[in-house]
């Protein structure tokens, strides 16, 4: 198999990856079952492979990495507005 073929599939599925928790947490407004703190280090990691991308000059890395950052950063936006847990008294 061609390396950028490989490499090209495996951006495509580590992209996407997320996208179902994604939906599934707008369509039940829940996200107790979400850490932030598993969230904080994947967009701190897929951050730093964006960065290795540029530095490296490489594309494929650059937009699936950019693209699973936006998924992510969606989903810590959804777990600000849907997190319950400062309502509780």
């Amino acid at each position: 198999m061609n390396e950028n073929i490989l490499g090209i599939i495996a951006g495509v599925l580590t992209s996407v990856s997320m996208i179902p928790q994604l939906v599934k947490v707008i369509k039940e407004k829940n996200v107790e079952d979400i850490s932030l703190l598993m969230l904080l280090v994947l967009i701190s990691g897929l951050s730093l492979w964006v960065w290795y991308g540029f530095v490296k000059d490489e594309l494929p890395i650059i937009l699936s990495n950019s693209f699973a950052v936006l998924v992510n950063l969606s989903l810590l936006v959804c777990y600000i507005m849907y997190n319950k847990k400062e309502e509780k008294h």
